[in-house]
């Protein structure tokens, strides 16, 4: 299992993956937390997936969201649960939409990219923030490969170490506001929030 392998993994299991999702809303804290820290509601959802349940939370709260997935198949879902919502399908790597958004959130997505992958994130999260836009992300809790399984399919994920991730933060005009390593309140995910401060600040 490869990193591009990802994508047509998820275009091939797309509705399993919508049926078997947990939509208990563990995440809510942090999305709370994250949207409290945002200048205002547009948001970018990098890796959307089908948009439920995160996506249809921040829109529930009066976000505006743009959802990416570069998985064609979990964006015709995405815009069947969020008709209100814009999708773009589109690979988070590299992507630049012109436009700076209040949030910007790469949920259970960039932890899927390679390591070198992952490092040109921090430069495309930059370009689409702008001064105190909130960025909430997960990652592993130390650096290393690691395979899982969704639907029956072998998927790759991949952590860079902690003092690696803060120091992209902070080359990339971003400040950590916070970081809990498998979280216990969140399911045990590795969550990063943080707040663009603009690189020449």
């Amino acid at each position: 299992m490869r990193p591009d392998d990802i994508l047509p993994t998820y275009d091939r299991v797309a509705r399993g993956f919508a049926r078997s999702r947990d939509r208990t809303l563990f995440e809510r804290r942090w999305l709370d937390r994250a949207l409290n820290h945002a200048p205002g509601r547009r948001v970018l959802d990098l890796g959307c997936g089908p948009g439920k349940p995160i996506a249809a939370y921040l829109q529930e709260r009066n976000g505006e969201v743009t959802g990416v997935d570069g998985a064609g198949s979990m964006l015709v879902l995405f815009r069947d649960n969020l008709p209100r919502a814009r999708a773009v399908h589109a690979d988070m790597r590299g992507l630049d939409l012109g436009e700076t958004f209040d949030l910007i959130l790469a949920w259970n997505s960039m932890f899927h990219l390679s390591a070198d992958d992952q490092r040109g994130m921090f430069a495309t999260f930059a370009a689409h923030a702008r001064p105190r836009t909130a960025l909430l992300f997960t990652t592993g809790p130390a650096a290393g490969e690691a395979m899982g399984r969704v639907e029956g399919e072998s998927v790759y994920h991949a952590s860079l170490d902690p003092d690696e991730y803060r120091k992209l933060l902070n080359e990339n005009g971003f400040d950590e506001v916070a970081f809990v390593p498998e979280d216990p309140t969140c399911n045990g995910h590795s969550v990063w929030l943080a707040q663009y401060r603009g690189l020449n600040a």
